[in-house]
């Protein structure tokens, strides 16, 4: 795929068939994360890969969420990726804790590479972190970020409608909207 058509493929995915994993998907998926950006290059992330059924349980009774939808995508997808980071590791500016963005940078990055290779995922941001940290045996250092299940797509889903480019984004000024058709 083009880059950009990974972008518009990229939906969230919530139902998912038992499909294992290629391991060779999964390695370029690991690997375009960690390519991403970091804090002074510390990498304060980590990921943590769960294929085990009960461990996708407990991720899954660890979401905090008013439908079932995410519950049942982590216990349905044949893979969960958790990325958690190290706060010591990353930097604090303005009270901004660089940690998530690190996470988050490195994530994405592996959901992108993972629709590239004809997966789907859906970020769950939303969870009880002491539960996924029980679960997984993850240190106390350690800050639960976020979490995809990963696996192929059940059914089609689609974007959601293309957002007005005028109201997101300015040129220049706050309130100077900037068009797609830039000069």
């Amino acid at each position: 795929m083009q880059f950009y058509d990974v972008i518009e493929n990229r939906v969230s995915v919530k139902q998912f068939k038992n499909t294992p994993i290629d391991k060779d998907s999964l390695a370029r998926a690991i690997n375009s994360a960690m390519r991403s950006p970091s804090w002074k290059n510390n990498t304060s992330y980590k990921f943590i890969l769960v294929d085990d059924p009960r461990e996708k349980d407990m991720l899954a009774e660890s979401i905090i969420n008013d439908t079932n939808e995410a519950e049942m995508a982590v216990k349905q997808a044949p893979m969960v990726a958790v990325v958690v980071g190290d706060p010591a590791k990353s930097g604090v500016m303005e009270n901004k804790e660089y940690y998530l963005v690190d996470g988050a940078i490195a994530m994405e990055h592996f959901m992108l590479a993972a629709t590239n290779e004809g997966y789907g995922t859906c970020w769950i941001g939303s969870l009880d972190e002491d539960k996924v940290r029980q679960a997984l045996n993850i240190p106390s250092n350690y800050k639960v970020v976020a979490m995809t299940p990963v696996g192929e797509s059940a059914r089609e889903f689609h974007h959601n409608d293309k957002k007005d480019v005028r109201e997101y984004v300015f040129l220049n000024k706050w309130g100077d909207s900037y068009t797609e058709t830039y000069s």
